[in-house]
């Protein structure tokens, strides 16, 4: 008794010392450096003093920060936004080897913290599978409102892939992007082949819109958008802010639906407009344009579009000269090809609706000027996707890729599934499982269980009860339907025996299979067994 007591004793000491395990490290892993997309850095506001302050992501004075440090003007001559306000600079901090600026993108936040963590559930993933900061793990932040192929973002990249190699040990790279995050780095991949196949073992892109987001930047372009949802988004950025920088944001240009790609479903902008012929009479149409169709429509949607700053009004129509840019970015894209040495996997969300095409008015009430297309909500029309990149734009890389995995999930909450790190715990030969292959497999999800034996005068008896959540692979929206319109299985099976010891046994055990639901099988098992042992 006194040696537990001792035990204890020391256990608790231990514990109040606040004392922690060291993380666990695997030498013997690749580096990975993780790429955000669009939104998903740290951006700081750097004075001519050397005052620096977070000007993206912050609560507190949010929008009026954002309105005076990122508000920016494209420069046709240079294919660089530069700021409104001439005495900042904005840069990106390069903390814990890059991770800190795409970690959580408010720090400081503790209510609602969770609408601002980016890569930080997969960084702590990654820490839990033996990778360490600063040898196996790293992060490239960037200025999200320059173009995918800037050159300053460009040559900092290539400087990005020369230390993690250096410091790895001169192992070659995994890079795992999210979002537009996979548009940079297939520009780089375009640009300077010859560095990315010296550097680069495998790239994982998660969510890519390799052919744009169509529905989603259409409306960002003509209303704005919000990167944060519910309540929070009272204390952040307002839409109609975010809607001014995106006009002038080369990367949101390149996020547009390709014109020149062969679309299965093509993308429209339409609109109900009231129309008078040379008799008054008044009819009302419904209208349809094509993506280069669209151009001249959204073009006089916005030709009055001005922006206050510092009191000083200023024109912000649709960008002509960023449009030329972002079609040249996108044939740049379109000669990207995969060095042999380099293993390309490409992961996509499924299984919400998503924007498409965008329709502005009703047959009640239509549109009669084109510039009131900037007050009216817009109403989507969806496909399949992660609700902002649409399945067929996602898959459409146009690479010779290892393998593409369809999972069920949204485009930010894709980055934090964990079907998601299961494949790339796989593809990174973090585990040694051998019967795991992501392509045909189900993943299982352990999520309860519970195991109680009991025995007295003579009868022993055990039960135990387990429950799964079972993940599908790639499955056709038509079969995902199919499995959820399914009822709930039942079975069961009992097994009895007689012998010298025990003199009687028997157990039974019941499995229930629920109907599908988000993409996801609940599977319940209950198993009890009697014995009497003489």
């Amino acid at each position: 008794m006194a040696v537990l007591e001792e035990i204890i004793q020391l256990l608790d000491e231990w514990l109040r010392s606040g004392n922690k395990q060291e993380a666990y490290v695997n030498p013997n892993l690749d580096p990975v450096l993780l790429v955000p997309g669009i939104a998903g850095t740290i951006l700081n506001a750097v004075t001519e003093d050397g005052h620096e302050e977070r000007v993206w992501v912050r609560l507190l004075a949010a929008d009026r920060e954002f309105r005076m440090k990122l508000w920016s003007r494209f420069d046709p001559s240079t294919g660089k936004t530069v700021s409104l306000d001439p005495k900042t600079t904005i840069t990106v901090p390069e903390d814990r080897y890059g991770l800190f600026a795409i970690d959580t993108l408010d720090p400081d936040m503790v209510v609602g913290r969770d609408c601002v963590c980016y890569f930080h559930d997969m960084i702590e993933q990654m820490i839990k599978w033996g990778f360490q900061e600063g040898k196996t793990l790293f992060g490239f932040g960037y200025d999200f409102r320059q173009s995918n192929r800037f050159q300053e973002t460009m040559d900092r990249f290539a400087a990005k892939l020369e230390s993690v190699y250096t410091a790895s040990g001169c192992k070659k790279i995994n890079i795992i992007t999210h979002s537009m995050g996979g548009l940079l780095v297939k520009c780089f991949m375009a640009l300077h082949t010859n560095l990315f196949e010296k550097y680069v073992k495998s790239w994982i892109a998660i969510a890519a819109p390799f052919r744009g987001a169509p529905g989603y930047i259409t409306s960002s372009l003509l209303n704005g958008m919000s990167f944060v949802d519910g309540w929070e988004q009272n204390f952040f950025v307002s839409k109609w802010s975010m809607h001014q920088l995106l006009i002038e944001c080369p990367s949101v240009y390149e996020l547009m639906g390709c014109p020149d790609y062969d679309w299965h479903t093509v993308p429209l902008l339409q609109l109900w407009r009231e129309r008078h012929d040379s008799s008054d009479d008044t009819s009302i149409i419904l209208e349809s344009y094509e993506p280069s169709e669209a151009i001249p429509l959204m073009a006089e949607a916005l030709s009055n579009n001005k922006v206050n700053y510092d009191g000083v009004e200023l024109p912000s129509p649709l960008n002509i000269d960023i449009l030329k840019w972002a079609r040249e970015t996108q044939k740049i894209l379109s000669t990207a090809e995969v060095p042999p040495s380099v293993k390309f996997y490409n992961i996509y969300g499924t299984n919400n609706g998503t924007a498409h095409s965008v329709c502005y008015g009703s047959e009640q009430i239509p549109i009669s000027d084109v510039q009131q297309i900037l007050l009216f909500q817009p109403r989507y029309i969806c496909v399949d996707g992660d609700g902002t990149v649409p399945v067929e734009s996602a898959r459409a890389d146009g690479l010779n890729a290892e393998a593409r995995i369809g999972v069920p999930g949204d485009h930010r909450g894709i980055i934090c599934d964990p079907h998601v790190f299961r494949i790339v715990k796989h593809w990174l030969k973090v585990d040694s499982d051998p019967f795991y292959n992501p392509l045909n497999d189900y993943v299982i999800l352990p999520t309860a269980f519970e195991f109680e034996k009991h025995k007295e005068d003579g009868f022993e008896v055990t039960s135990v009860k387990e429950e799964w959540e079972i993940i599908p692979g790639d499955n056709s929206h038509e079969q995902v339907s199919a499995l959820s319109d399914q009822k709930t299985l039942i079975g069961s099976m009992s097994v009895s025996c007689t012998g010298k010891d025990p003199v009687h046994e028997e157990a039974k055990a019941s499995l229930i299979a629920h109907p599908q639901i988000d993409g996801k099988q609940h599977v319940e098992v209950v198993g009890l067994s009697v014995a009497i042992t003489g």
